[in-house]
């Protein structure tokens, strides 16, 4: 044990599964609150000062980490070291990465320092100098436009990334202007109008790279534009996400894993009369759906029948308040088309219906998107056993371990789900196991096309073609899923980790046979949402490997 100084008394974590509580939980508490503080302080893109500020921050807790008695530490802390390592690791990585997109966009942002400039002196509250200002602004406007005006080729990808940078550009000229508007008696006296100028021709910029060049007008028929990573990221992100294996590898286990769905899903419809013949098989099941506004109460339906079945199975602990403080909130036209099915957040489950202001075809698919069959699995996965019940223990058990938040754990838990209940005889009958399995080739689909895409061999549109045709979706829906697939919004790797995190959790479960399933899934949950293999150390009492997984599930 290290002589680290005990934790504050009202944020200190409890006893956690016989293990105790960790001697790094001081220090990655005060790793967590001095970056937050950073982040909130120097909320500047482009700024060369908040990189270096945060590296230093990660080099001065790599140096604390590196000089303690790593052979000499117990197995919470050991495991708390290396996430706290791999973390600092894949900042630097990370911030690697921004700096250089940064650097590709500078010929096209030529005024950015100089935006950049005006925020750093207000911060550091510098002598106010409004008549150069109003210069400053003035060359910031003519540069929008003439950067704008340039004849020049652009992608699609490098058009929406430049698109998002004058968002955030305009933003931190929103603030360094309220900071000094109706305060500062000359500022608006020389600011004001060039600063309105400049202002308009960076929306117009950025209105001309969206809608001109990558064809981004906010319709539903808006291309599916993306940026891809290539291998070499992929390989980096998956050493940080301590996954021993190559994309190659993930496609193939996709591949297996399709494979047995496609042959159960045989078996259904054989039992449903329809001789194998599963398009036939997935037409059926989608004509079972809510009448207009029921579907809430369906969903809601089906999570107090999946909590009465968990209990029945003693499969989870589930804490009372966990079960009281769920709910449902339908889905908005702009929401449905990223999430076309359902999501979880904020303790209340998305869901999706069609809307009145759809057209008739678009309410058609999304109807059978979400028929009856397909939800009763959706259900679980976010509200309890999955995403919720997940959710209130990570608050209330290692809650500091939130921030090595992985997909592999967050996904993989309901996805592990997701099996579990497949064997423990949730569907009611073949048309139920044929929803199930729709979502399990969905899962396994997700890994071959979003790989597909970051390793180039595959194309938004070919994608979408996938989910439709091998996997049985909507065209709509699997528009929407390849949308947010190649967005911004998700990791390369976060559509990986649902069906390759369910099988490090089923793999990890069947080495703990000596456990019931509710030690084990109680155990897993008081862990935090880390990497599996490091979840198998806690369990097992052993100590992992610092710089290295090396457990192939």
């Amino acid at each position: 044990m290290i002589p680290l100084p005990a934790p504050p008394a009202l944020i200190s974590s409890p006893i956690i599964g016989g293990q105790g509580v960790s001697d790094l939980e001081p220090l990655i508490r005060r790793f967590q609150t001095d970056e937050r503080s950073l982040e909130s302080f120097y909320e500047l893109p482009f700024s060369e000062f908040a990189r270096a500020r945060r590296r230093r921050l990660w080099k001065e807790t790599k140096e604390k980490l590196d000089a303690l008695p790593w052979e000499k530490l117990d197995a919470p802390a050991r495991i708390d070291g290396i996430l706290l390592d791999g973390y600092l690791a894949h900042q630097e990585s990370q911030e690697k990465l921004t700096e250089r997109r940064e650097k590709e966009l500078s010929s096209l942002l030529p005024f950015a320092k100089e935006i950049v400039g005006l925020e750093e002196a207000r911060v550091r509250v510098e002598k106010p100098d409004p008549e150069r200002w109003a210069q400053v602004l003035t060359e910031i406007g003519r540069q929008a436009k003439a950067a704008r005006e340039k004849k020049q080729e652009l992608s699609p990808t490098l058009a929406l990334r430049t698109a998002r940078a004058l968002g955030e550009l305009s933003q931190a000229l929103t603030r360094w202007q309220g900071h000094y508007d109706g305060f500062h008696p000359l500022f608006g006296w020389w600011c004001k109008k060039p600063l309105e100028d400049a202002q308009k021709e960076l929306a117009e910029y950025a209105r001309f790279l969206r809608e001109d060049i990558a064809k981004i007008k906010g319709a539903d028929a808006d291309p599916l534009i993306g940026d891809p990573i290539g291998r070499d990221a992929l390989l980096a992100d998956l050493a940080h996400e301590r996954v021993p294996y190559s994309p190659e590898d993930l496609v193939k286990i996709a591949e297996r894993e399709f494979a047995w769905c496609e042959a159960e899903l045989k078996k259904a419809t054989k039992e449903m009369g329809l001789e194998g013949d599963t398009k036939a098989a997935l037409a059926k099941v989608k004509t079972k759906t809510a009448l207009p506004g029921e579907q809430d109460a369906l969903v809601a339906n089906q999570a107090r029948e999946a909590i009465e079945f968990l209990k029945k199975n003693d499969l989870v602990t589930i804490e009372p308040l966990c079960e009281e403080t769920w709910r449902v909130d339908m889905l908005d036209r702009e929401g449905q088309k990223v999430l076309p099915f359902a999501a979880y957040g904020g303790q209340k489950m998305l869901v999706a219906y069609p809307l009145d202001s759809m057209d008739d075809a678009t309410k058609r698919m999304s109807l059978r998107a979400n028929n009856e069959h397909f939800t009763r699995i959706v259900t679980p996965h976010e509200l309890i056993p999955g995403h919720h019940l997940q959710g209130y223990m990570a608050e209330r058990y290692r809650n500091y371990r939130r921030m090595f938040s992985t997909p592999f754990l967050v996904e993989g838990w309901a996805l592990h789900w997701e099996m579990e209940l497949w064997e423990k005889g949730w569907a009611r009958g073949p048309e139920d196991r044929v929803g199930m399995l729709f979502w399990r080739m969905h899962r396994c689909a997700r890994i071959i096309v979003s790989l597909g895409f970051h390793l180039g061999t595959m194309t938004p549109e070919q994608m979408v073609d996938f989910l439709v045709e091998r996997v049985g979706h909507e065209r709509f829906a699997a528009t929407s899923e390849v949308r947010r697939y190649v967005g911004e919004g998700y990791s390369p790797l976060y559509q990986c980790a649902y069906m390759i995190g369910g099988l490090q959790l089923r793999a990890l479960e069947k080495e703990q046979k000596n456990r019931s399933p509710r030690e084990f899934h109680d155990m897993v949950l008081k862990e935090g949402p880390i990497p599996v293999d490091l979840i198998r150390a806690a369990l097992s009492g052993e100590k992992p490997a610092r710089n290295r997984a090396a457990w192939k599930f």
